[in-house]
């Protein structure tokens, strides 16, 4: 954790290098697999945007850490929105219109993304591109506030992000959204480029993941 501020240093000069404004694309960190202390020592690098792609890792670190943005970037289950709707700040894989539903229902009027499933990849969420539109209709009528959509990159090598990137990027502007949350540690050049105003950076910040770690040794 002592190396997050360096890291945060190297995730910056990576935005500013692909041509990315730093007062527009928003980091958020991404602490999946850590504990709490990964969360507070983005606190403590001035980071207060913390991603969390599990319910579970999410209530938990939100009962000891405070002054935490929350933003759940991970596949939703229904039956944990209920316990997350009191602490989320940003909703980032709406993906179906249930969700959307059972979100209006227990925090109304809350900021949400659509995910897209850029690369029509089975073993990730979003949406297709055909029921993006009405997706994004049902949740505004729902009275949820779309901010924009998101994505995660497919499968391979960086560049092979970059045409569903900049498709996401345009339908954004179809739909007048402002936020495109896209890049993750791989291909984050590539996101910026194309137009991403969050990033969720999880290695980059914080070294390989505890699992990853044990896998590799």
């Amino acid at each position: 954790m002592e190396a997050i501020t360096g890291n945060l240093d190297d995730v910056r000069r990576r935005i500013v290098a692909a041509g990315g404004d730093l007062e527009r694309v928003k980091i958020v960190a991404v602490t999946k697999g850590f504990g709490s202390d990964a969360v507070v020592a983005a606190r403590a690098a001035g980071l207060a945007d913390v991603g969390e792609n599990y319910a579970q890792e999410l209530l938990a670190k939100a009962a000891e850490v405070d002054g935490v943005r929350w933003h759940f970037v991970g596949r939703l289950q229904r039956n944990k929105i209920k316990e997350l709707a009191p602490l989320v700040h940003l909703w980032h894989s709406i993906d179906r219109p249930e969700l959307g539903d059972e979100i209006a229902k227990r925090a109304p009027g809350a900021d949400v993304l659509v995910q897209v499933n850029i690369g029509d990849e089975p073993n990730k969420g979003g949406c297709s591109w055909a029921e993006a539109p009405a997706l994004v209709g049902h949740l505004q009528a729902s009275q949820l506030v779309v901010r924009g959509l998101m994505a995660v990159g497919p499968t391979g090598p960086p560049e092979a992000a970059r045409p569903g990137f900049r498709r996401l990027a345009r339908l954004a502007g179809e739909f007048g959204l402002a936020e495109l949350s896209m890049g993750m540690t791989a291909d984050l050049e590539v996101a910026v480029q194309e137009g991403a105003t969050m990033v969720r950076m999880g290695t980059a910040l914080f070294g390989p993941r505890p699992g990853q770690r044990n896998a590799a040794g």
